[in-house]
């Protein structure tokens, strides 16, 4: 990836570049001043969101040629993301690291490099989330496979990413610190997929897979440590705790989960007390914990109940307000009520409504965005099978976060005949007014536009039954 870009920092100015090589003789040893810019190519929007775990650090504004210089006088080494709207990725800095970045806002994760001082490091880094996603694309490929076969696929790419981190490792000789972000990123996404696999497979296939387990099969969490303060928002561990968390609260010879079980999902609450000693990590884990609770339960009651005993725990009272945020568009998309309105368009470029295309008929709404690519594909196979099916259902399928050329540029390669494909203008507006968190999210309305059900997954093996 560094050769395959490194002829585009060239334009960049010799003035930055100047001081951002020459950096290294300048530091003293209690000097933590560090250096981080870059292009960007289409950008948009005018800034960059420098941030450590959710809060905004800086807001970096780009000049007229869409570049960004930015000296932090005292950085902390450590990871920390860098967010250009809608999208995200992580950066780590060294002491006195100075880093440059050039991306394409229409590819941002595959065109991302890094130049400078640090380079190495987080070339790793991106390096390793484009192999972690690509094979996450794959994996619902073989959710539905016996145990013998997912195993042996899962443990083949992880010796394979093991393999890798630890020639990267030995090249670059980075320090201890960086390597418990570096580790994680390969640890937690092969545990991830190891604790996916029991409750995904019978969500697929109906078939619970539990007894058949073999005793050391989650052998590893003895290893486990959770409470890396550096961790908490890096999504490989998230997304690994989260997985953790369902399997825990199972009933016992039981691999699946009561999504809307009151108990059970306090039950992870108390348990992610009890397990994460760190409070930010503990945070962010309840953070999620309550983000996916309220998408699934719609009982007024027990949503009360369900935030009181996570405001208890939780010491994040930003947070505490953003939930009661989701908590109040939740109760929007309750069953009958009308679909509250955001801002659409179809392949015209001409403003629409989803009651333009009711024809006074049960209607499902689906989503897909190029950031998920081999959800594109089996999300619309899923939907043109659904309509052979079921004629006189519509299917209207709606684009989140992609720019118009983008969104239009993917027909070409696509066929998505007898879909209705329209496009979300405003991705923050779409999601916290439709509480679009899970891609795979589908909403089903009754033929007089009202409600029918808000949050159904399409993937589930028994989503018709919803119909």
């Amino acid at each position: 990836m560094i050769q395959k870009n490194i002829k585009y920092f060239l334009p960049l100015s010799i003035l930055a570049l100047t001081t951002l090589f020459s950096c290294k003789k300048q530091f003293q040893p209690d000097n933590y001043v560090a250096y981080f810019g870059g292009e960007i190519i289409n950008p948009q929007d005018k800034y960059v969101l420098f941030m450590k775990d959710e809060t905004i650090l800086d807001t970096i504004y780009l000049d007229k040629n869409n570049r960004f210089l930015h000296k932090f006088d005292s950085l902390a080494p450590g990871l920390y993301t860098f967010k250009h709207t809608p999208e995200f990725q992580y950066v780590y800095f060294d002491k006195n690291d100075s880093l440059m970045i050039r991306l394409n806002s229409l590819d941002f994760d595959n065109s991302l490099s890094f130049c400078g001082r640090g380079d190495e490091k987080n070339n790793f880094l991106i390096d390793l989330y484009l192999k972690n996603e690509n094979d996450r694309s794959n994996l619902y490929e073989i959710l539905d496979k016996d145990l013998n076969t997912y195993s042996k696929a899962i443990d083949s790419s992880y010796e394979n990413r093991k393999e890798y981190y630890l020639k990267r490792k030995s090249e670059i000789n980075w320090t201890p610190s960086f390597d418990a972000v570096a580790q994680a990123g390969v640890d937690m996404h092969y545990f991830y997929k190891k604790e996916l696999y029991p409750y995904a497979h019978e969500y697929k296939t109906g078939e619970n897979i539990c007894p058949k387990l073999p005793k050391d099969y989650y052998s590893y969490r003895k290893s486990l440590n959770l409470n890396n303060p550096e961790l908490g928002s890096f999504s490989p561990f998230i997304k690994y705790v989260s997985a953790l968390l369902n399997n825990v609260t199972y009933e016992k010879g039981k691999c699946k989960l009561e999504t809307k079980s009151l108990e059970k999902n306090i039950q992870k609450l108390n348990i992610a007390d009890t397990l994460l000693k760190d409070q930010n990590v503990k945070n962010i884990v309840l953070n999620n914990i309550a983000y996916m609770y309220l998408l699934e339960d719609q009982n007024m009651y027990n949503n009360k109940k369900f935030i009181d005993r996570y405001i208890e725990l939780s010491s994040d009272e930003e947070k505490h307000h953003e939930v009661t945020q989701i908590y109040n568009a939740v109760q929007n998309l309750k069953v009958g009520n009308v679909l509250p309105k955001v801002d659409l368009i179809d392949t015209n470029s001409k403003e629409v409504s989803i009651t333009d295309y009711l024809n006074n008929k049960e209607t499902v709404i689906f989503f897909w965005t190029t950031h998920a690519e081999s959800h594109i594909k089996s999300v619309h196979e899923k939907v043109l099978a659904l309509k052979t099916k079921y004629p006189n259902i519509n299917f209207i399928a709606i684009n989140v976060n992609d720019s118009k050329e983008n969104w239009l540029s993917t027909f070409n390669k696509y066929n998505f005949k007898d879909i209705i494909e329209l496009k979300a203008t405003n991705f923050e507006e779409i999601k916290k007014t439709w509480v679009i968190t899970k891609i795979q999210r589908t909403i089903i309305l009754n033929p007089d536009g009202t409600i029918k059900n808000a949050f159904v997954n399409l993937f589930d093996a028994h989503f018709d039954k919803n119909l």
